[in-house]
């Protein structure tokens, strides 16, 4: 989504160029591809606060440093792509990316493979397909689940697993609109306590944890369907006919007094696997172990 918030003269251009009835937006909404995951189309549409940390960058300076690397879930491989073009020319020399919805796995292939990625069609909630300790950097941006116990497993002792995750309750505002009020514990597994204390128990150390919520703001009803339709987990099961009365009612709030407000959430983690301690021979003095 667009960084900014729009200022009145650019919602004036919006309604100018974009249709403005209820059923021409959500036609737009419902006619715009959902491959990959780029945000752009959302451009003055819908916009969302970043975090403060830049994910992109703070990644590229790892793979700058890293020689092996697995990118979990990595959508249409957009947010690889970017960190790696500002890592070059210290690209890491193996770089593996991991994703298990086939028309991002199309997406992602195609736009890592002049990096020399090779992008493995792998379901998320299956054990990933590698060696143990095959990585000394293990990242993803979003991913639906973090398997703890299986990033511990291909990391390399002393192997750093960085990501940014969706926190708990993300842009619940307009969850709740269409499914009306969940209970807290539904969004429990998300939040930034549990899983310190799962990527603890998986034998990982955690270096940083930092969490932000964040603004995002839908200034038509065309954003909300494409969002909706994007990001398939918010409303599982979402179609426009089935939500067709609560999508009206949010166009003519929309219409009456602008842009819906949600908050996403979002926290950033380093963790490192531990290297094994080296053992000290009292009598010889001689080390075993690395």
């Amino acid at each position: 989504m667009s960084d900014d918030r729009a200022s009145d003269r650019d919602a004036d251009v919006r309604g100018a160029q974009h249709p403005r009835t209820f059923e021409a937006l959500v036609a737009e909404g419902a006619a715009v591809p959902t491959e990959g995951w780029d945000f752009s189309w959302f451009e003055g549409r819908a916009s969302e606060a970043r975090p403060s940390w830049g994910y992109a960058a703070s990644l590229a300076e790892r793979l700058a440093r890293a020689t092996a690397v697995l990118d979990i879930q990595t959508g249409g491989g957009e947010v690889l792509d970017l960190a790696l073009r500002r890592a070059a020319p210290e690209a890491p020399t193996l770089t593996v990316a991991t994703e298990g919805w086939p028309p991002n796995v199309a997406e992602a292939t195609a736009l890592l493979r002049p990096h020399g990625v090779a992008v493995v069609a792998s379901p998320e909630d299956a054990p990933l397909p590698f060696a143990d300790g095959a990585f000394d950097l293990v990242s993803s941006r979003h991913p639906v689940t973090a398997h703890w116990t299986e990033i511990a497993r291909v990391l390399r002792p002393g192997g750093t697993y960085f990501a940014q995750h969706v926190g708990p309750r993300s842009v619940f505002e307009l969850v709740e609109h269409f499914l009306g009020p969940l209970p807290e514990e539904q969004s429990s597994a998300r939040h930034p306590d549990r899983e310190r204390a799962d990527a603890e128990a998986a034998g990982l150390e955690i270096v940083t944890l930092r969490a932000e919520r964040l603004r995002v703001e839908f200034y038509d009803i065309a954003a909300v369907v494409h969002f909706l339709r994007k990001v398939v987990w918010m409303v599982p099961g979402f179609t426009v006919e089935a939500y067709r009365p609560r999508l009206r009612a949010l166009h003519e709030r929309i219409e009456t007094e602008g842009p819906f407000v949600a908050h996403s959430t979002r926290h950033l983690f380093e963790a490192r696997k531990p290297a094994p301690e080296a053992h000290t021979d009292t009598d010889t003095g001689t080390d075993f172990g690395t």
